[in-house]
């Protein structure tokens, strides 16, 4: 049989009621701005993220080449792999120094020395040429770069003060972090073990390929940049296959080496080979023999 409580027992009931109504209200709207918050935080990061600093454009000089005798080829596609080198190292700086510098950083800083260095490189090429065949002349005006879409980065710098407030908002986070990676500051000596790289590529041992640049026939001025292609992608091939030796050491059985990488290699040399001959073919005698150099060797 049930008991009607007394009337200051209601009243107490409806105010502990009415106070955890209203706690739980308060803690839903924190939560809601706090994730309203979060939201905005993430927003301002997604812009920094995609925003770029531009990049480096150079004109084409395999392209503008005449026909390159064959002792010269070898040093000649050196060269103008080192174009291409120096372009991406530019770029590479070009990021790396977002927001350095006055309105004149990227000129004097990195388009200057490109220039300079392109210049070099180019009368390299011209130097090689020229002592066998008809020197080419005027290259330098090839040299200077350009900067293509810049701006977009230096527009979201005002974002990260802005976001200052989202940083500390996150000080528990940042906190758990950083107790979280204490242990990977006392591992300093895994940093220290700088040979460690050098001692996995000594342990697994380089693969080495035949030249090619060095076998081939005088390259007619139209299939030059195609030919200058293939041989930058046959030594990126290379660079590859000595990562992924390096990486699987101590992986597969005894042919695994021959089985997972110097096969596939082999198989894409040939291809990027015929690619060489068949556009020196287009308008010339096409090589012959040259896919007896697509297979490389294991030299530990």
């Amino acid at each position: 049989m049930s008991r009607a409580l007394p009337k200051y027992n209601k009243r107490r009931v409806a105010i502990i009621g009415g106070a955890a109504a209203v706690a739980l209200t308060g803690a839903i709207v924190a939560g809601t701005a706090l994730a309203g918050e979060t939201s905005k935080g993430n927003g301002n990061a997604t812009a920094r993220t995609l925003a770029s600093p531009g990049s480096i454009t150079c004109p084409d000089v395999a392209s503008k080449l005449p026909a390159i005798p064959a002792s010269a080829q070898a040093e000649v596609t050196r060269n103008l792999t080192l174009l291409q080198t120096q372009i991406d190292e530019a770029n590479k700086r070009l990021v790396d120094t977002v927001g350095q510098g006055g309105p004149n950083f990227v000129n004097n800083a990195i388009l200057g020395p490109l220039k300079d260095k392109r210049v070099a490189t180019v009368n390299r090429i011209a130097t090689a040429i020229g002592r066998t065949a008809a020197k080419p002349t005027g290259l330098d005006a090839l040299a200077p770069c350009t900067l293509n879409g810049a701006g977009a980065a230096g527009g979201n710098t005002g974002n990260a003060g802005g976001n200052a407030g989202a940083g500390q908002g996150n000080g528990n986070a940042n906190g758990n972090a950083g107790n979280n990676n204490a242990n990977a500051g006392g591992n300093a000596n895994a940093g220290g073990n700088a040979n460690a790289g050098g001692n996995a590529a000594t342990a697994a041992g380089t693969i080495t390929c035949p030249d090619v640049a060095s076998k081939l026939p005088a390259i007619p001025a139209t299939a030059q940049a195609e030919v200058t292609r293939n041989l930058t992608l046959l030594q990126t091939q290379i660079g590859e296959a000595n990562k992924r030796l390096v990486d699987t050491v101590g992986q597969g059985g005894p042919n695994f080496v021959n089985n997972a990488i110097l096969g596939p290699l082999a198989d894409k040399r040939k291809s990027t080979i015929d690619r060489i001959a068949i556009s020196i073919g287009r308008t010339a005698a096409k090589p012959q023999g040259l896919d007896s150099l697509a297979a490389c060797t294991l030299t530990k």
